[in-house]
């Protein structure tokens, strides 16, 4: 007799077979490793465990201490969310080629016949910018009257440890070559520093690559007071500028770049950059390129407008005019203040016996343009008498046009409409009058 089949029944009677064999399947799988369940510890076990913590803790201690028996420690600032920031911007910095040399990513030519004008106005070869370096060495010869160098400025700080010291001096190893990723730890704490100027100095800033200074530039300026970052633009950033200039006649893309950063903080490039600048009778080449700064970054209008009244009130050079005319054509609303300013130093040409330059006459006349209905009767009077005593061909007429077609400080603007409607016909009048009023006749 044949054998019977055996009957396979299903277990599960309310489950189908398709069903119980996908979940067969399913618990064949191996089990992940976050579902594998937590093993408890007992408290002996744990209590064993800590005790052994608290040995090897006592052990490194101890090796710490016979290292470092001065328990001396650099000290670590608290990292602001700014800095974090700035750390994923370094991060995703690529750096600059050498072969990106020129501001603002094309050549700027200077007119030659320009530049003989301005011979008399403009030093060719200035006096030697003071530096870092200098301020901090004459603190250290008026204190105590050490000599000069590397070594003087270390022994002036008797606080620093030499681990700090060669920390700091390492850092500046670094930005000797540097091109681009992650900055030193060391260096992002600068700015909290209360010696951060010797600091600086132990990085030997004037040997910095110039990709180096744009990332020093964009820490220092995002994370310093004013007060702090115009002492950095004025005796590191200012310095470097120029000796790029001179050298290569031109300045690399990346000083350019730390010249747009600086803006950053307006009153510090003011007084760090522009008012050192033309105190010391820049030549023409670094005037047009620091100049284009000033037209391609937007500045804050108080801020310009206090610069406007400084240019105006220091001693005059073709580089004053220049950076006037270049505030001057940002067309920013000025104070009555500042334009009483502008009037006073223009006027104090009129007796003057050399033959303004070109840039002068520009300046006047850009300053007519803009503020020419903010003038009174006198200034109006004053500047009319001041072109006859220095006159230039093609511009003069220029100002005498703008200055017979403005209205005086305080009166309405003139309604034109009623003088061009005098002339007209009445047929036109009546047209006029519903274009006005957007009516269909």
């Amino acid at each position: 007799m044949a054998k019977k089949r055996e009957r396979h029944q299903n277990p599960e009677p309310f489950l189908s077979d398709d069903t119980n064999k996908s979940v067969s399947k399913k618990r064949t799988k191996p089990a992940k490793q976050h579902q594998h369940e937590e093993k408890l510890i007992s408290a002996g076990m744990s209590s064993k465990i800590l005790k052994e913590a608290l040995i090897q803790q006592k052990e490194i201690q101890e090796e710490t201490d016979a290292e470092n028996p001065n328990n001396i420690v650099f000290p670590e600032e608290a990292i602001t969310q700014t800095q974090v920031d700035e750390e994923d911007d370094v991060d995703n910095f690529g750096g600059f080629s050498d072969n990106h040399s020129q501001f603002g990513g094309h050549e700027e030519e200077i007119n030659e016949d320009e530049e003989k004008l301005l011979e008399a106005f403009f030093s060719k070869d200035a006096g030697p910018q003071k530096t870092l370096a200098d301020v901090i060495l004459d603190k250290i010869k008026r204190k105590d009257q050490m000599p000069p160098g590397l070594s003087a400025v270390i022994q002036a700080l008797p606080k620093l440890d030499d681990c700090i010291i060669e920390i700091y001096k390492s850092v500046g190893e670094i930005f000797k070559k540097y091109t681009s990723g992650k900055l030193p730890l060391a260096f992002k704490s600068i700015p909290a520093k209360h010696n951060w100027e010797e600091l600086l100095y132990l990085t030997e800033p004037e040997k910095w690559s110039p990709n180096a200074v744009y990332q020093a530039t964009r820490i220092l300026a995002s994370n310093m007071s004013s007060s702090k970052a115009t002492r950095f633009y004025k005796f590191v950033l200012l310095p470097r500028i120029r000796q790029d200039i001179r050298k290569n006649k031109k300045l690399h893309f990346a000083l350019y770049q730390a010249l747009k950063k600086a803006v950053y903080k307006p009153s510090a490039f003011h007084k760090g950059i522009l008012f050192p600048l033309c105190a010391s009778n820049c030549n023409l080449r670094e005037a047009v390129i620091i100049g284009s700064i000033l037209q391609k970054v937007s500045i804050p209008p108080l801020h310009s407008s206090a610069a406007l009244m400084k240019l105006a009130e220091m001693e005059y050079g073709g580089t004053t005019s220049y950076f006037i005319k270049l505030l001057v054509e940002k067309k920013y609303a000025l104070p009555y203040r500042v334009i009483d300013a502008m009037v006073a130093h223009f006027m104090r040409f009129c007796e003057d016996s050399r033959d303004m330059p070109v840039i002068w006459h520009q300046s006047l006349l850009a300053f007519m343009q803009r503020y020419k209905h903010q003038l009174t009767k006198d200034q109006k009077d004053d500047i009319n008498y001041l072109v006859k005593k220095q006159r230039h061909k093609l511009v003069t007429p220029e100002i005498l046009r703008e200055l017979n077609n403005s209205r005086l400080r305080g009166e309405k603007e003139d309604d034109l409409m009623v003088y061009v409607l005098l002339a007209l016909p009445i047929d036109d009048i009546l047209y006029t009058e519903a274009c006005c009023e957007n009516v269909r006749i």
